[in-house]
């Protein structure tokens, strides 16, 4: 917990209600953070974290002007008017009947509208829109990308993983734009990790495709954003971290 003369540093987490986005208000609550949650879901119960109902903001990142809304919200609850971190988090990965990932010749036009809105609009909208507060915090953005980003996933659907590698190349654009302001910019790759999103099938990837032979955990990714946040990585701007495991290698 910080002492009494140190200011308390402030997240800004999106999709926060399960997986990775909860292990990670539970490691920044942890280590002393007011943590502000944005999530299409009302508050979760089975989240305990202090002052969780009071900081967490409702809101469809699918709506434009929802999410203009929900920053001015966030604006209005940062008394101090600094933002240390931004985790951009929340993301859809919508499926074909019976859990069939979506081709890019059997995804409609309106399902790759709404995938790009939440997994890569809505993250520079919140980067933009809370730009000064960051800037004044010296903060750090991370993007949540995947390892569907940089290749064919068998499970991962043609919207989803041209998001993810398009929410990659925008983390680069805003590591240059935002750098010279005193915000880093990085990203996270995620693979194969033990949530409830995970597809049958998973276990032949551990088997044959992860050198760990193993799923990771969400509080082993939690860990990584809890770095690229904190003075520990002062130094990384701009960088993709793979978290899974050695699959991509």
């Amino acid at each position: 917990m910080p002492t009494s003369n140190q200011q308390r540093r402030t997240l800004l987490l999106t999709g926060a209600s399960r997986g990775i986005g909860h292990a990670t208000v539970k490691r920044f609550s942890a280590a002393g953070w007011r943590v502000i949650t944005c999530s299409r879901h009302a508050f979760p119960e089975n989240c305990p974290w202090e002052m969780g109902p009071e900081d967490h903001i409702q809101v469809d990142l699918a709506d434009p002007e929802r999410t203009r809304q929900a920053i001015a919200e966030i604006k209005r609850r940062l008394d101090d008017h600094e933002l240390n971190a931004l985790v951009n988090n929340a993301a859809i990965s919508p499926k074909a009947q019976a859990g069939k990932r979506l081709s890019s010749i059997d995804t409609t036009l309106d399902v790759w509208d709404h995938v790009f809105r939440v997994n890569f609009l809505a993250p520079i909208m919140l980067a933009r829109g809370l730009l000064d507060e960051l800037k004044a915090a010296k903060g750090s953005v991370v993007n949540v990308t995947s390892i569907a980003g940089s290749r064919v996933h068998p499970f991962a659907g043609a919207a989803y993983a041209t998001s993810k590698a398009a929410l990659a190349a925008l983390t680069r654009e805003m590591a240059a734009d935002f750098g010279p302001l005193g915000i880093r910019v990085n990203a996270i790759a995620p693979g194969e990790i033990d949530t409830a999103i995970l597809s049958p099938g998973t276990e032949e990837i551990v088997a044959h495709q992860i050198p760990l032979h193993r799923l990771g955990t969400p509080d082993e990714v939690a860990k990584i954003i809890y770095v690229l946040c904190t003075e520990t990585s002062s130094y990384v701007n701009g960088a993709e971290i793979h978290i899974n495991g050695g699959q991509h290698v």
